[in-house]
């Protein structure tokens, strides 16, 4: 890439909110045609960043100059870095659900023949597109009825409709599990090879170092250090190394396991789909948590593992056909959510913004809003006991934050994961449920929270920790179950799991294990 022009120049970026200083004397430098991987912790400003350059953060919030092919630019919004053919597929994509493909691809650049919409000229546009990103799809398919990879491709569709030369992709594998992710890479890739620049944001290294010609490292709102991957022989050690300013010596903490009896035990759990009638997501699956001891639960997407975690929380999720739940042996019924917490469970959501979180919220109201009852006088709130609380936990939790009364939309995602669990350990639960506790976090904030996983289980509580990432489970975990197409088919122990026998037990069916 020595060879290339530069295409993109951010000098001297300083971006301010009131309070946080997110981004000082950024500088950041892109050629043509590469790869270019943006990392840093969670907070480090690498989003800020990008929304400063694709208008979203417009000229004039910020200091320092984006120089774009030659010229200095001062995009006064997205539509403005879109015309200059930059642009951005956010986390949390920008498609509208009920719309078709089709719709969404074309939305708000519709092709139109004396001001009607031209359909035709549309489809056959959209189907052209679609074979480019590999969607062999109906154009007319609701956007809903496909899978969070296809609607990833859905949005490179769009870009490439927008005539794009620069694409920033934040976080674009977050949420895909390892056939979807590998098929979005090869595409970047691809892009690649027709001459697209491409901006990348992602926590999982190893993908990083696959694809990536160069790697631009940020740390604490600054611009550390930029790397060539090949010329500079980078792995995984040297990037974290650039993140944490300091080398890991382990990916997990030291813990040594006190597991007591059986805390929590479910028998022949059976759930029908909520609108599937002869769909059971759940398949009378068995299985156990000790006092002391983290269960960790692998499968592949779509294999039942939130359903069944879901279901099980006060039957949050589809219809409950049959099946038992223990706590210390006694049969507890739990038929609602209320229900669930009284009983001593607390349930950590995959989807953090959706379902974790009222994103209209501020730390201290989100911390208590799950124990209501315990800083309750009468019907009324004790608002210095909310604000001990919560100022208690953002400490202990170390939650980057001014104070406790930062909105929790203002949070970057290792922190709003941080006040998710401080919700429910507030609670008080005996048993704890991680849906993908760690999903778009990065490596120093997973190892503190991998180190809040452990303290808890050395109160005696049970945690159940559900993740797409073997290593993460392995490194974790006491005792490991596989789930395959909604029934549980094994559980190794920790001494005799690895990625290649929990792989052979989530891909094929097997009778229930408990």
């Amino acid at each position: 890439m020595a060879d290339q022009p530069v295409i993109l120049q951010m000098r001297s970026i300083t971006k301010e909110f009131p309070g946080v200083k997110a981004l000082s004397d950024v500088n950041l430098s892109v050629k043509a045609g590469e790869i270019h991987a943006i990392c840093g912790e969670n907070g480090a400003g690498k989003s800020t960043l990008m929304k400063v350059l694709s208008g979203v953060y417009p000229h004039g919030t910020y200091t320092g100059d984006i120089v774009y092919q030659g010229s200095v630019q001062e995009f006064k919004d997205i539509r403005a870095s879109e015309h200059a053919g930059i642009v951005i597929i956010h986390q949390e994509l920008a498609l509208i659900p009920e719309l078709s493909i089709m719709e969404n691809i074309f939305l708000g650049n519709e092709p139109a023949k004396r001001g009607v919409i031209d359909w035709k000229e549309a489809r056959r546009r959209s189907l052209d597109l679609m074979a480019r990103v590999g969607l062999s799809e109906d154009p007319d398919t609701p956007i809903k009825e496909i899978g969070v990879g296809k609607q990833q491709l859905v949005e490179i569709a769009k870009s490439l409709n927008k005539s794009v030369k620069l694409l920033i992709l934040d976080e674009p594998t977050a949420a895909l599990n390892e056939t979807d992710s590998q098929h979005l890479l090869d595409l970047i890739l691809g892009l690649k090879g027709r001459g697209i620049t491409s901006i990348i944001i992602s926590h999982k290294l190893n993908e990083i170092e696959q694809i990536a010609d160069s790697i631009t490292i940020i740390r604490d709102g600054k611009s550390i250090e930029t790397l060539d991957v090949k010329a500079d022989g980078v792995d995984e050690d040297r990037i974290i190394k650039g993140m944490v300013g300091r080398t890991l010596e382990s990916r997990f903490p030291d813990h040594t396991p006190k597991i007591g009896g059986v805390l929590f035990e479910a028998k022949g759990w059976t759930v029908q789909h909520p609108t599937v009638a002869d769909r059971l997501v759940c398949k009378g699956s068995d299985f156990f948590v000790r006092q002391g001891e983290i269960v960790g639960f692998a499968g592949l997407m779509g294999a039942g593992r939130t359903e069944l975690a879901r279901s099980i929380f006060g039957h949050s999720y589809g219809k409950f056909l049959s099946g038992q739940t223990f706590m210390h042996g006694k049969e507890v019924k739990m038929h609602n959510v209320p229900q669930a917490i009284d009983a001593g469970l607390a349930y950590v959501t995959e989807d953090r913004k959706t379902l974790g979180l009222n994103l209209l919220d501020d730390i201290k109201s989100t911390t208590v809003s799950a124990a209501l009852k315990k800083i309750t006088k009468g019907l009324v709130v004790d608002e210095n006991r909310e604000y001990q609380v919560a100022e208690e936990y953002r400490k202990s939790l170390r939650t980057k934050a001014p104070n406790v009364d930062e909105g929790v939309s203002k949070l970057s995602g290792g922190n709003q994961q941080k006040v998710v669990l401080a919700k429910w350990m507030f609670t008080d639960p005996e048993l704890l449920i991680l849906d993908e506790p760690t999903r778009g976090i990065d490596v120093g904030a997973k190892y503190e929270i991998y180190g809040i996983i452990q303290r808890l289980a050395s109160q005696g509580k049970g945690v159940i920790v559900i993740s797409s990432e073997l290593p993460e489970l392995l490194g974790l975990s006491d005792r490991i179950y596989t789930i395959f197409e909604g029934s549980i088919t094994g559980v190794l122990d920790k001494e005799e799991a690895t990625q290649e026998n929990l792989m052979k037990f989530m891909t094929q069916a097997r009778k229930n294990a408990a």
